[in-house]
């Protein structure tokens, strides 16, 4: 059992200073629009992730004109209180689990599992393949510390070996001892993350396709088609025959960093194909999958962040959804809207008990 019983933010984005206490397993988050209930949603996504779900940038987190912020969590893992601080100040960063702080915030991610739901991950299907790669990504980190690892690690020889290909395109000297030094980290880090990425994708399709059909109300195939060069042909081999190409776009073009998921309906992509109702029903199944494997594997439900559902799904749908979150499957649920009693009548028939913080 994962539960956040206490959050304190202090100058993070529009929050001065404020706490809040959460007693119930269901938190409807309410208040006009631009009140900040995306904000908070966002600081307990920080809390678990270290970073915030909607931003990369920490001058973006920080309230406006000052210098840092500060997020405290009193958390329940398994019967046992946590404390995570996480703190930025004059662009320093830390994060403390326990009074501890971690030497790497890469060893926190899927110690306090979430899944947040929120209205820009329509981009997941029509963004380019970084957003689909991203999303995939961190939730394979929450599951398997050692893939975040060798993706860090692939990520770092990426940028020097296309810092070298710019640097021989520059000079003229060609350092081709160098560039196989790299060839051989990029596939001893590559070739692991792209066996997770196709090993999980085979069992997480039947997920999504369950979720889909409850969501929308009838059942139409979706699936998810992995593309990766490495399917096709070994990784040492794609970057001996790439070099020459390398070196003249003076960038890597072979490897795990340009994969892709193409995710269809009925066999076509649904970038293109699928209604705004359609893609919708996906997203949300593809998240309450996401959810459903994280809480097989760590045994207890991970954190569910709701923003905007209202807004965004038909009342049908709406409906299918909060009849699934309030079973006892779910573990803590924070949900936004700008109507309380839409809220509150959502919920009345489930035998759930809400409990409301207007913002």
């Amino acid at each position: 059992m994962l539960h956040l019983n206490k959050i304190s933010l202090v100058q993070f984005k529009n929050y001065a200073q404020q706490h809040f206490v959460f007693d119930k397993r269901v938190i409807g988050i309410t208040g006009r629009n631009g009140s900040g209930k995306t904000n908070l949603l966002d600081a307990i996504y920080y809390l678990c992730f270290t970073r915030s779900y909607f931003t990369s940038s920490e001058s973006q987190n920080t309230q406006y004109q000052t210098n840092g912020f500060r997020l405290e969590g009193l958390l329940e893992k398994n019967g046992q209180p946590e404390k995570i601080v996480c703190t930025v100040k004059d662009g320093k960063k830390e994060v403390s689990l326990n009074e501890e702080k971690y030497d790497r915030f890469s060893r926190h991610i899927g110690q306090f599992p979430a899944v947040m739901i929120a209205p820009d991950d329509a981009e997941i299907i029509l963004g380019g393949s970084e957003e689909r790669r991203k999303w995939l990504d961190t939730l394979l980190s929450q599951l398997h510390p050692d893939y975040l690892d060798h993706l860090i690690i692939y990520q770092k020889i990426l940028l020097q070996r296309n810092s070298l290909l710019k640097n021989i395109a520059a000079t003229g000297q060609h350092q081709d001892s160098l560039l196989d030094i790299f060839d051989l980290q990029l596939v001893l880090h590559g070739v692991p993350v792209f066996e997770a990425r196709r090993q999980f994708l085979q069992s997480f399709i039947p997920q999504v396709q369950q979720r889909y059909d409850f969501i929308a109300g009838r059942h139409e195939v979706v699936s998810i088609r992995y593309q990766c060069t490495l399917q096709e042909e070994d990784y040492a081999t794609q970057l001996t025959a790439s070099r020459y190409k390398d070196l003249q776009l003076q960038r890597t073009t072979a490897g795990i960093h340009r994969d892709d998921l193409l995710f269809l309906l009925d066999e076509h992509l649904m970038k293109t194909s699928a209604s705004q109702g359609q893609r919708k029903s996906f997203l949300f199944a593809l998240k309450l999958a996401q959810f459903e494997v994280i809480k097989q594997s760590k045994k207890f439900a991970p954190l569910l962040l709701l923003d905007d559902i209202f807004e965004k799904l038909d009342q049908e749908r709406v409906m299918r959804l909060i009849s699934l979150v309030a079973g006892n499957t779910y573990g803590q649920v924070f949900i936004t809207d700008t109507h309380a009693e839409r809220l509150l009548q959502a919920f009345a028939g489930t035998g759930e008990e809400i409990q409301l913080i207007n913002i």
